[in-house]
């Protein structure tokens, strides 16, 4: 099982980033972005650059006449995943890899019941600083991929991505405890992107002591309780180790949540401190950080201050 050609879902930052790192190594066309025909249409009439330079993608509308691709990448808000799962179509084959780069813990579910749990890879992406204005995106850090198995087995499916990512450089790591892994991930979103979007401020302003730091570290240490209710084993360091990661990022980057706001986009905060204060209550477990974040979240996406 070799992955020799790859569909992407979702032109947002992560899609571009990847798409064109895997654009620039592997031969014309093997890369391809598909949507509806109108969105295709759309992306065709504004092309996006990478760091500057220019992306030279191909597109294809979601009822082409096409092969199967042996690798789909979904990297849409999570809003839109029911949707584009129904519309796919001939895409994804018996031999397709499915790999979700959405926030939060549902999207592998979902995606699973659509489509079986051996070919979907459990997946979370750490460590990177995409920006997207317009059509233009950067970034400094691509980050890792940490990827693993919903069983924590080994499959045919899993260890043709890994040959795969090894041999075109993509850094990823496979974590024994992706369940875990996940979950940590979903501890530093629920601080990092809503203390930005609340606050208004990029990296720098969470990388310095004051307000919005500090909302965001107790954000993340109730979103810890939360995972520990859960039957999840999140360590004491697990605050300290993505304060490290924060602070290494460059200080003009924003997270996504912020980049959806201002784009006046519908957030994720469901996924974020929509998830962590229903666990709350469901383990009588006090979020008031993360109580704060959402009223504001919400307040925002309505157009308030």
């Amino acid at each position: 099982m070799d992955i020799r050609k790859i569909s992407i879902v979702g032109r947002g930052a992560m899609g571009i980033m990847y798409g064109q790192f895997f654009s620039q190594r592997m031969p014309e066309g093997s890369v391809r972005f598909i949507a509806d025909e109108a969105r295709v249409e759309s992306y065709l009439r504004s092309p996006v650059t990478c760091n500057g330079k220019p992306c030279h993608f191909s597109y294809l509308p979601y009822s082409a006449d096409a092969e199967p691709a042996d690798l789909v990448i979904f990297a849409v808000k999570f809003k839109d995943l029911e949707t584009v799962i129904h519309q796919i179509g001939n895409h994804i084959g018996k031999n397709t890899v499915i790999l979700s780069l959405l926030n939060g813990l549902t999207s592998e579910d979902i995606l699973s019941r659509a489509f079986g749990n051996d070919r979907v890879l459990l997946c979370t992406a750490q460590g990177m600083d995409a920006v997207k204005k317009g059509n233009h995106m950067t970034y400094s850090f691509l980050g890792t991929l940490s990827i693993g198995t919903c069983d924590g087995k080994s499959s045919d499916f899993f260890t043709a991505l890994c040959s795969f990512f090894d041999s075109v450089g993509l850094p990823y790591d496979t974590p024994s405890d992706m369940k875990k892994r996940l979950w940590e991930k979903l501890v530093l979103n629920t601080g990092v992107n809503q203390a930005a979007a609340v606050f208004r401020t990029d990296y720098r302003g969470l990388k310095q002591n004051g307000r919005p730091r500090e909302v965001m570290i107790e954000a993340m240490r109730e979103a810890i309780a939360a995972g520990r209710a859960e039957g999840i084993e999140l360590d004491d360091q697990l605050v300290p180790r993505w304060l490290a990661l924060i602070d290494s990022l460059d200080r003009d980057g924003k997270p996504s949540l912020c980049q959806d706001l201002e784009a006046g986009r519908p957030t994720e905060v469901e996924l974020f401190s929509g998830t962590i204060r229903r666990l709350g209550k469901a383990h009588g477990i006090s979020t008031p950080a993360n109580d704060f974040l959402y009223d504001n979240i919400k307040k925002m996406e309505q157009g308030g201050n």
